[in-house]
Parts: structure tokens; C-alpha cells; sequence
């Protein structure tokens, strides 16, 4: 038997290797809840980011479409990748601020939409001094550093323009027909080539006479206010002597409906053409009768394009060869093009947009379901 003073100093021991043991039992829980931590940590600051940067919200589908899909489409490719969307609102010198911004919060890589072409070249030096790759997305950025252009075909988009306007030109029995011209961003790659497309189709009718081009302008920053304050100055000008308004895209195109329909003119009054993205403002539009057409870029398409070109960047392999078909020149470089198709919509083929799946027949008809065309298909 332990006398009590043995007996007392082995309890002691006792309790006392239980508070070590409890100890290091809490100390190594706490080591290991703090590795995890730290690895959490570093998970989170390594984690890849990308930039996707907007121009401005007037030309509505890159907020409501392209960045949604793009974000899908790199989801499915790399779905540790984190996509950070932003946009400029017109101001170049607020996307100067986001590339900045994107280059020091570690971006890997950059996709730019420019807010204005011709503004941008700062912004791609510096993404170019920190070794942050850029891939121009839909508009051009001039005078710097590109890995890529992905862009709908934009001499192809001019020439299903301009064909369309001489077919509607050329079923007008009068002569001359009166045309307005609404054109883009002044300096744009995408705006000289839409340009030189319609030319090759309107030019011929100018030079013949059947055309005069009463009023022309171009649109700064693709605006749609200022698109239908130019074709309500030319309608005032020319007491509505005004037969064809060519713009664009939808957003100059629309602008000229909304003056016509400020005007009090009715669908079918004058010609509106010369659209194009296949908004669904403009679809509707195309419905009702007041726009005649539409170019379709599958901003789907557009958007995943361009998540296999970030991917493989990002992997080290460079801009994939196989999907590489053109070049686009912006003054810096010979940058490789992804040039993407595109199809004219009318009213004859609206159902084409259904059948891709780039909107339903609901989303198309909504508001205005009394129309042949939605009491046809709905």
C-alpha cells in the first residue's frame, strides 16, 4: 500500500500528464486548424483571376449576354477561375482605372472590351509592362499589346448590311432615294469595316444616282440618344424627306425608330436597316415592322471563343492555332483574329434566332403579341 505522501505525488503525476496530454492534444488542433486556415489562405491568393472588362451599358447586350455567357462558358473550362466583371461606362479613363486596378489585384489575364478604341493604348502599356496578358473582346483597342482579337467577321457584317439596303434601295420606284447614314464610333476597327462593307453595295448606287445621302454622321460611343437626335435633325432638316435610315447596330437603328416614332410616323413609313447583334428591342422591332433587319452575331458563340482562347492562354499554350483565321491591324501589331460568322435576320427568317436558341418566341413577342409574326409562332 502507498503510504500518503507516495500515494498523493502519484495522483499528481497522474493529473499532471493529463493536463500535458490535453494540452498537446489542443495545441496540435490548433496547429492543424491553423494550417488549414493557411491553406485556405493561399488557396484563396493564388486563385486565378480574370478580367472581364465592359465598355459601356448603352449598347446593352454585353451586360445582359456576353458577360453571362462568358462567365458560363469558363465555369465549364476552368471552374477555379474567378471572373470579375466590369464596366467602364463609356469612360476610357475609368477603364484606364480598371486595368490598373485588375493588374494590381493580381489578374492573369485580361479580356477587354474597349470603351473607346482610340483612348486605350495606356491602358494596354501597362498591362503589357506587368506581363498581364490581354485578349481583345467584339471592339479593337489601338496602339498596344494584344494576344488576340475575337470578333464577328466585321467586314461580313458591312456587306450583309449594305446588300440589304440596295435590295430595299433598288424595289423603290422613285429616284433619288433620300438615305440617312448612322454610323459608329468614329476610329473603330469594327466601324471603318462595317463602313467599307455597306460601301461596296451603296457607292455603286451613289454613283448612278439612285442614292443621296442626305445626312450622315457618326455616333460617338455607339450612343442611341445621340443617334435619334441626329435622325430627328435630319427629318426637321428635310421636312421628313427621308426614305432609308442605314445604321449600324441596334442601338443606331433604334435610335432612329424612336424618332421616327417621336415624329408620329407609323411602321412601314420609312426604311430602317442596317442593324445588327439581334437585340431583342430590335427583334421586336423587326416584328412589329419598324426595322427591317438585323445582323445575328451568336453572342454564345462569341463568348465561348473567347473562354478557349483565355483558357489556353492561361495554360501556357497560347492562342490556340486551329481557331486563328484572320488578323486585325491596330496600329501596334498584327493581331491574330478569330473572325466569327454572322447571318442576316429579317422578318422572313426571324425564327432562325429560335432555332439557334439565342431567344425564344416568348421573349421576342412580349408586348407586342397582336403581330402576324408572333400570333404565327406563339
Amino acid at each position: 500500500m502507498l503510504s500518503h505522501s507516495r500515494w498523493h505525488a502519484h495522483a499528481l503525476s497522474f493529473i499532471w500528464e493529463d493536463i500535458i496530454m490535453k494540452g498537446l492534444i489542443t495545441a496540435l488542433l490548433v496547429t492543424t486548424a491553423s494550417f488549414a486556415g493557411l491553406a485556405g489562405t493561399v488557396q484563396a491568393q493564388t486563385m486565378e483571376k480574370v478580367f472581364f472588362l465592359l465598355p459601356n451599358t448603352t449598347t446593352i447586350r454585353f451586360e445582359s449576354r456576353d458577360a453571362p455567357f462568358f462567365v458560363e462558358a469558363m465555369k465549364g473550362m476552368r471552374p477555379n477561375t474567378e471572373i470579375v466583371v466590369q464596366n467602364a461606362q463609356g469612360d476610357p479613363q475609368q477603364q484606364q482605372r480598371q486595368i490598373e486596378d485588375a493588374i494590381s489585384q493580381g489578374a492573369k489575364l485580361i479580356l477587354l472590351t474597349s470603351a473607346d478604341a482610340n483612348l486605350i493604348a495606356g491602358g494596354l502599356a501597362a498591362a503589357q509592362a506587368a506581363n498581364v496578358p490581354v485578349v481583345l473582346y467584339d471592339h479593337d483597342a489601338v496602339g498596344g499589346k494584344a494576344e488576340a482579337h475575337v470578333v464577328f467577321d466585321s467586314l461580313a457584317v458591312g456587306q450583309a448590311q449594305g446588300k440589304r439596303a440596295a435590295e430595299l434601295i433598288n424595289t423603290m420606284a422613285k429616284s433619288p432615294v433620300k438615305v440617312a447614314r448612322i454610323k459608329g464610333n468614329q476610329g473603330e476597327y469594327g466601324t471603318g469595316q462595317y463602313e467599307k462593307g455597306q460601301n461596296e453595295f451603296i457607292q455603286p448606287l451613289i454613283d448612278a444616282g439612285k442614292v443621296t445621302v442626305v445626312c450622315e454622321q457618326y455616333t460617338q460611343n455607339w450612343d442611341p440618344t445621340l443617334a435619334q437626335s441626329f435622325a430627328e435633325d435630319c427629318l426637321t432638316k428635310n421636312g421628313g424627306d427621308v426614305d432609308v435610315f442605314v445604321g449600324m447596330n441596334d442601338g443606331t437603328t433604334g435610335g432612329s425608330v424612336a424618332a421616327l416614332i417621336s415624329q408620329g410616323f407609323k411602321p412601314g413609313d420609312k426604311v430602317v436597316t442596317g442593324g445588327q447583334d439581334a437585340t431583342v428591342e430590335a427583334l421586336r422591332y423587326v416584328a412589329q415592322g419598324w426595322q427591317d433587319n438585323s445582323v445575328l452575331k451568336d453572342l454564345k458563340v462569341e463568348a465561348t471563343e473567347a473562354a478557349k482562347v483565355v483558357s489556353s492562354i492561361l495554360d501556357g499554350k497560347g492562342v490556340p492555332k486551329n481557331l486563328v483565321n484572320g488578323t486585325v491591324n491596330n496600329e501596334f501589331a498584327d493581331v491574330p483574329a478569330i473572325l466569327l460568322p454572322v447571318e442576316n435576320i429579317t422578318k422572313d427568317n426571324l425564327g432562325d434566332v429560335v432555332k439557334k436558341g439565342v431567344w425564344s418566341w416568348k421573349e421576342i413577342c412580349q408586348g407586342i403579341e397582336s403581330t402576324e409574326v408572333c400570333k404565327t409562332n406563339m
